[in-house]
C-alpha cells in the first residue's frame, strides 16, 4: 500500500474514532447554508443558461417553436449530419425530410457499432441548470438510453425555456423522488466532452460527443 493512501486512510480513521457505533448519518444535522432556490426568472434565466452553455464551447441558438424544424435542418447541414440517431418519443415533426433517421427501437436497439457510425444524435432533455450551463437527461420521452449521447460525435439537444432552473440544488430536488425509487440513471451534461492529457493538452470527444449544440425554444 502506498504511503499516500495509508495517510488518507489514517485521517479517516482518526476522524471517526470518537463516533459511537450506534450513530447513523441521519442523526447528524448538516448545514444547508447555500442557496437552494434561485431568484432569476424569464429572460434573465434563459440568458444566463445560454451564456454558461456557450462558455463550454457549445453552440447555442434561441428560437421559436414554430421554427424548430427549420433550425434542426440548418444545424444538421452546418455540421454535415445526415444519419441522425432518434430516441423513442422524439417528435418526427421536428426532423427535416432529408434527414436519415436511425430509430433506436426499444425492442431492437441500435448496436454500439451503429451508434458510432452515425453522424450524431438528437434529443430533448428533462431539465437544464442556468448556474452551470448543464443539461440533464433522465431517459424520458425523446431522450433515450444513456449510450445514445455517449457514442455519436455530435449531440443536438432541444431545451424548452420552461425546463430551465437557476441552481443545481433545484435540479436535485426535481429528481429526488426518481432517485429514491431507483429510477433510470440521471445524466448531467456540461458542454462537449473534453479532458486533458498528462501534458495538459485539451482533448475533445473522449467520453462523449465532441460537438454539442443546444436549441432553446420559447
Amino acid at each position: 500500500m502506498s504511503d499516500s493512501r495509508e495517510k488518507i486512510l489514517q485521517r479517516v480513521r482518526s476522524a471517526l474514532e470518537n463516533v459511537p457505533e450506534s450513530e447513523s448519518p441521519g442523526d447528524v444535522d448538516v448545514s444547508r447554508a447555500y442557496r437552494q432556490e434561485g431568484t432569476l426568472t424569464g429572460d434573465e434565466l434563459v440568458t444566463l443558461f445560454a451564456k454558461r452553455v456557450g462558455e463550454y464551447k457549445a453552440t447555442v441558438k434561441r428560437i421559436k417553436e414554430e421554427d424548430l424544424q427549420s433550425a434542426v435542418s440548418v444545424s444538421c447541414r452546418e455540421q454535415e449530419v445526415e444519419k441522425l440517431v432518434v430516441p423513442p418519443g422524439f417528435s418526427k415533426n421536428w426532423l427535416p425530410d432529408w434527414i436519415q433517421p436511425l430509430n433506436d427501437d426499444p425492442g431492437e436497439p441500435l448496436s454500439n457499432q451503429q451508434l458510432d457510425a452515425s453522424d450524431g444524435v438528437v434529443t430533448t432533455c428533462a431539465l437544464a441548470v442556468a448556474q452551470t450551463g448543464t443539461i440533464v437527461l433522465d431517459a424520458g420521452e425523446g431522450q433515450g438510453r444513456r449510450v445514445l449521447t455517449l457514442l455519436p460525435d455530435y449531440h443536438l439537444c432541444i431545451v424548452r425555456e420552461d425546463q430551465i432552473v437557476e441552481l443545481v440544488p433545484e435540479a436535485f430536488v426535481h429528481f429526488e423522488q426518481s432517485v429514491r425509487d431507483d429510477g433510470p440513471p440521471i445524466t448531467f451534461i456540461s458542454g462537449p466532452s473534453a479532458t486533458s492529457d498528462i501534458e495538459l493538452n485539451r482533448v475533445e470527444g473522449v467520453h462523449g460527443p465532441r460537438r454539442l449544440e443546444v436549441l432553446i425554444i420559447s
